[in-house]
């Protein structure tokens, strides 16, 4: 829009011709060139694609057991989602609100635990030995 309303400078049209004539150019060479310079790729990809085909019908083989997408009436078998406790009024109540009911966190089996180690304590060194 800035462009638009420019006037300051004058705008050559022909200028602008001949330079978008160079592009045009330029692309339908390029064109013709591709396929003396880039064409053995197609030909790659020709095979390339035969070939898999042929695999394919040679070994038929399904998706390994890990890959297997289970059925949707499997999956609700397992998962069961209750409802949802009500939206809370206020934004400052909206911070946490599902974690705090029990049957919604996150932690599956319990709380995690992880005990508290000092490098200087594994060497024996003194606490004030880093500073």
């Amino acid at each position: 829009m800035a462009d638009s309303q420019r006037t300051s400078e004058p705008i050559n049209i022909v200028h602008q011709d001949e330079i978008w004539k160079a592009h045009v150019k330029l692309e339908k060479d390029s064109a013709e060139v591709w396929p003396r310079k880039w064409g053995f790729l197609t030909d790659i990809y020709k095979e390339y694609k035969m070939e898999s085909v042929k695999m394919k019908e040679t070994l038929k083989v399904g998706l390994p057991s890990h890959e297997v997408v289970p059925s949707l009436t499997t999956l609700q078998k397992h998962n069961h989602v209750g409802p949802s406790p009500p939206v809370p009024q206020t934004t400052q109540a909206l911070i946490g609100w599902r974690s705090g009911h029990a049957h919604l966190q996150l932690e599956k089996y319990s709380t995690v635990h992880h005990g508290r180690r000092s490098f200087l304590k594994e060497l024996g060194w003194p606490f004030d030995a880093c500073y």
